[in-house]
């Protein structure tokens, strides 16, 4: 089976006392209208950060400070087995530009659950919401 290697930002924020997450929900392909963290493949030649830097740039026009590992999902889709490095991850301003994207949503924790999550994000939308990094 191919595998596929991905990256993937959970970027955060705080606002009004309690710590948001960046969700977006895909726009193309198979798992259009699926909800994703955002990110894509790295290229030959890149580390996982530079291509999340790459990727959050091409898809969202935004500028991103890639902080912590999280969790390297391993997830077996029908025709293929996807490999994503999962990072902390900080806007470096504001300004976010859907390209690629149908949706997007900050949430908090207790909401984290109620969007339809592609399946290999499932498993990180778990170790997520056990982290105190990401909700102190």
């Amino acid at each position: 089976m191919k595998t596929i290697k991905v990256v993937a930002a959970v970027i955060q924020r705080q606002k009004n006392d309690k710590k948001e997450i960046f969700v977006t929900q895909r726009g193309y392909g198979e798992f259009a209208g699926g909800w994703e963290f955002p990110g894509g493949k790295i290229e030959e030649g890149e580390t996982p950060q530079e291509a999340l830097i790459r990727e959050i740039k091409e898809e969202l026009d935004a500028d991103i400070l890639v902080g912590d590992l999280i969790d390297v999902v391993e997830y077996d889709y029908p025709n293929f087995h996807l490999s994503m490095n999962c990072y902390w991850c900080e806007l470096k301003s504001e300004h976010v530009e859907l390209k690629e994207h149908e949706d997007a949503k900050w949430l908090v924790k207790e909401e984290l659950t109620t969007v339809d999550w592609l399946p290999a994000d499932i498993t990180l939308v778990k170790k997520i919401v056990q982290s105190r990094k990401a909700f102190p």
